[in-house]
């Protein structure tokens, strides 16, 4: 039989079996790739074209004195004077003094911001993000400035100053920037059977003028960062800077001020109070405050709580942490990894970080290897200020108030059992003697009864602690009164998971460190850590009147709400009116199909 060959058509005359699906999928992966770079490009345009404009602005740095005095015996209270003395904590330099604010100057800062406030409550959400991109803008093209002040008031290193400050600053105005007007849009709600007609809806007003008492230990974002909430949810603001770090607390404040004058709105809109802390009580239970944030410690926040309960103005506390570490046994092959996140959870900024590793909890695989790691890489730390020419690892301390209670917690800990391996007590500076050091610490062997296991440290000192397993670690790091933070290292097995789960903290980071609030998600504790959040969706709602709106949805067919003749007063007839509502009831919420039937019958015989 003679064998017929197989025709092709003339443009594949030549071409190899499996070429031609080879041309096809090239040329759809051409075009695929075409439609997107076109669809990019379109959605760019639109964005490019209906972006606020970045308007640039200037502002004059604080200057040091050309006399640079050092303090012998450096304090912000100087002999003689109501003035707020400020200096460098790492050097003891005297920077100026600062008038403290009095209640009547309170009274008009908050004068002032209530009328800039009338105006901004106006304002539409595209105008609130070009002020927040302004400042953004502003923050980015000047960081370096911005850490040297943060830097000289604040004791810390360029580098914790830059991630600390500058890094998670420009989060929060990016985060808000994309994600704040959905946040802050009214938000549909389910109705029901009975009332079906109906429409819910939940909307968010700015509460009015807030207030935010902040910590030292981040002179710049927990200044900007109440801001960045309070301005982009409509609200005006006072903060109340620490008087630790009231010399750049002004700077700090025209960076915002700038951009909200740069855009044509009332710069008033935020203001910055010092206060010594007896006054600060006229702000926190001012009638004219209807929310306040407070960062600190725990006894000023008891205080603070008190005073806005005068006025009943709600307040968000955080009280700081006693974080935990928690390194599994099926960490042991990331140990290389994990040991430079724990010197940088621990160490940065000295310590002084609420969300700060304060423990460190070690399973048995791998706490003999930390103790080993560990030891020579703290003792390596070093320890200065900025103004050297040497580098440096680690800053100073904001004061030395807490000196003492740090040397007696940890002499306290070695009697009990613990050893001290690096450290342990206040750093005499070879050049900076004015300068307020303590020496990086390395302490093992802690037991959670010991009050170092239990007590917010606030500096430079790594406690390691041993666990059985992964339910002991969980309980040793449930143990202390706080609940802000913590770290869990390990693979990502049911142990991890249930951990996860047990951990009586506000925020879980997963091989990882602080990880939440570099994305912005919601911030706070549980327990002696405070309660509330801020940041996210649920800080910039809590800025926020929640008010809840209930609407007739085919009000203009005239389908409204109207009381049925059984129950319209005066009633005619109780028990009838009574069984009428039951059946109601039973229709709307009857168990099943049965039970809402027994309501029409019961409806039926009652009308």
């Amino acid at each position: 039989m003679a064998q017929v060959e197989p025709q092709t058509d003339g443009f594949l005359m030549g071409w190899e079996e499996g070429e031609v699906e080879k041309l096809l999928y090239t040329a759809a992966a051409i075009a695929t790739v075409t439609v997107a770079i076109v669809i990019y490009t379109v959605f760019g345009i639109i964005g490019w074209i209906y972006k606020e404009p970045i308007i640039k602005y200037t502002i004059a740095t604080p200057k040091r004195p050309e006399d640079a005095t050092i303090l012998e015996n450096p304090s912000i209270k100087a002999p003689g004077s109501t003035e707020i003395q400020c200096y460098a904590p790492a050097t003891g330099e005297f920077l100026g003094f600062v008038n403290p604010s009095t209640a009547e100057g309170i009274d008009r800062a908050i004068e002032k911001t209530q009328a800039a406030q009338d105006k901004w409550v106006r304002t539409t959400f595209s105008q609130r993000r070009q002020v927040l991109r302004c400042i953004q803008a502003f923050v980015m093209e000047n960081q370096e400035e911005i850490c040297r002040i943060a830097c000289l008031d604040s004791g810390k290193t360029m580098v914790d100053a830059t991630l600390g400050e500058i890094l998670v600053t420009v989060e929060k105005l990016r985060w808000t920037i994309l994600h704040g007007e959905k946040a802050l849009q009214p938000s549909r709600r389910p109705t029901n059977l009975l009332m079906a007609y109906k429409k819910n809806t939940v909307q968010y007003d700015p509460l009015g003028i807030v207030a935010a008492l902040v910590s030292w230990n981040y002179p710049v974002h927990n200044l900007i960062g109440p801001m960045i909430s309070a301005i982009f949810s409509g609200n005006g603001i006072i903060v109340k800077a620490s008087e630790n770090t009231a010399w750049s607390a002004g700077y700090f404040t025209l960076i915002v001020k700038g951009a909200l004058h740069v855009c044509g709105h009332d710069a008033n809109l935020v203001q910055t109070v010092i206060t010594w802390p007896e006054t600060a009580n006229h702000l926190t239970c001012h009638p004219s405050i209807s929310h306040v944030t407070f960062i600190g410690s725990r006894p000023v926040a008891k205080l603070v709580a008190a005073a806005a309960a005068k006025t009943l103005t709600p307040i968000v506390p955080e009280l700081g942490g006693k974080d935990a570490a928690v390194i599994l046994d099926t960490a042991e092959k990331d140990l290389p990894r994990i040991i430079e996140i724990l010197l940088r959870g621990t160490f940065q900024a000295s310590g002084q970080n609420c969300i700060g590793i304060e423990r460190i909890i070690a399973c048995p695989k791998v706490y003999d290897k930390l103790v080993l790691a560990l030891e020579p890489r703290i003792r390596a730390l070093r320890v200065g200020s900025i103004l050297d020419d040497n580098d440096v690892d680690m800053g100073a301390m904001i004061s030395g108030a807490s000196f003492d209670r740090l040397e007696s917690l940890i002499q306290g800990a070695v009697r009990d059992g613990a050893r001290l391996l690096v450290g342990g007590k206040r750093y005499q500076h070879p050049v900076h003697r004015s300068g307020h050091y303590f020496q990086p610490t390395f302490l093992v062997d802690v037991t959670k009864d010991m009050a170092i296991a239990n007590e917010e440290c606030f500096g430079p000192i790594c406690v390691l602690m041993r666990a059985k397993n992964p339910e002991d670690s969980c309980d040793i790091a449930n143990a202390p009164n706080f609940g802000l933070g913590a770290s869990v290292f390990g693979e990502y097995d049911w142990p991890m998971k249930a951990m996860i789960r047990n951990l009586r903290t506000g925020m879980v980071a997963v091989n990882d460190f602080a990880a939440y609030y570099a994305v912005q998600l919601p911030f706070g504790g549980v327990g002696g850590s405070g309660y509330g959040r801020f940041a996210a969706e649920e800080g910039l709602r809590g800025l926020c009147n929640v008010k809840a709106v209930c609407e007739d949805r085919f009000g203009w067919a005239g389908v409204k709400t109207a009381i049925p003749p059984r129950i319209r007063y005066p009633i005619a007839d109780t028990k009838m009116g009574f069984e009428f509502v039951r059946a109601v009831t039973e229709i709307g919420y009857g168990m099943g199909v049965k039970g809402r039937v027994q309501g029409l019958k019961r409806m039926w015989k009652s009308s």
